[in-house]
């Protein structure tokens, strides 16, 4: 359950938002002729992953789906069957993540984003059934996308003292002021407030966190509080995670590289360059290879 509602649901709040991406919509556009070479590409004996990969990975996800229904009008068939039954591996899994539109996307990764009464419906549902404890509260507050607007300068000062209260300076943990507090504050107040917190506590929020809470909740109450900071540190340090483990997490990194490099992935590279002293692209290469590696790297955009 950590896997799938703590990085994910980070994922889907912040999908929709346009930043800084590397992958941008292809000039002179055609549907048609994009699908006739996808088809070219997977006919006969033999498949040209190369042209697959260089095709998709520089289409932006609004003409993928326009190339996919061109690709059913010319030749009656469903792009992503072929393209699964052709390719395998970490490879199809990536290029799969490509073709998908962005509300499946949104619904396959964790409906988290609350997008309509249905969605929300059907994933409070899901937690509701699959988690329990302050852990299910929190993420059920999340999921209603409910958040504050904007900066309460009269509550900022008080919420750092609140969560002081409910946490360090007492013997056990208030959850619940925590779960409000997080939860409910928009990014930019709680900003403000882990400032304050820092001032009073002498110490940041994050490490108060990790004394205070364990599992499922400490991880979750973390994801919150490094958004609130910064999107694009947080993806860096995920991205980074998922290769710098023993064994690579590729369903994380191809997650992450195919949902930001429309986004913010600009900002993703700044960062991780600055942190780890080493460019995102050359730590692909190091940590992944042949067509997949290609096609990571393309989603990249360069090394910085």
């Amino acid at each position: 359950m950590i896997i799938f509602f703590c990085n994910r649901f980070i994922l889907v709040l912040y999908f929709l938002q346009a930043t800084r991406g590397s992958v941008k919509p292809f000039v002179n556009f055609n549907a048609k002729h994009d699908a006739e070479v996808l088809r070219k590409a997977m006919k006969g004996i033999g498949t040209d992953e190369d042209a697959i990969l260089m095709l998709l990975a520089a289409r932006s996800n609004a003409q993928r789906q326009e190339i996919k229904a061109a690709y059913k009008k010319a030749f009656g068939k469903d792009l992503v069957k072929d393209l699964r039954s052709e390719l395998g591996g970490k490879l199809e899994d990536l290029i799969v993540a490509l073709i998908m539109n962005k509300k499946h996307i949104v619904m396959k990764i964790s409906r988290l984003m609350c997008l309509d009464l249905e969605y929300g419906s059907k994933l409070e549902k899901d937690i509701m059934g699959d988690t329990s404890g302050h852990y299910q509260r929190l993420l059920v507050i999340l999921a209603q996308g409910n958040r504050e607007e904007g900066v309460d300068e009269s509550r900022v000062e008080k919420d750092a003292k609140e969560l002081f209260a409910a946490g360090e300076e007492k013997f056990g943990t208030d959850e619940d002021k925590f779960i409000n507090i997080l939860g409910n504050r928009s990014a930019e107040h709680l900003r403000r407030v882990f400032d304050a917190y820092k001032k009073i506590a002498g110490c940041d929020i994050e490490e108060s966190i990790k004394d205070e809470c364990t599992g499922n909740l400490e991880a979750l109450l973390l994801a919150v509080v490094k958004c609130a900071k910064s999107v694009p540190a947080y993806f860096a340090e995920s991205v980074r995670e998922s290769m710098r483990r023993a064994g690579t997490d590729d369903e994380t990194l191809i997650r992450i590289m195919v949902s930001r490099s429309e986004r913010d992935m600009l900002d993703i590279r700044a960062i991780y360059k600055k942190k780890y002293g080493e460019s995102l692209y050359s730590t692909i290469q190091e940590d992944t290879d042949g067509d997949y590696q290609k096609a990571l790297l393309y989603l990249c955009g360069g090394n910085d």
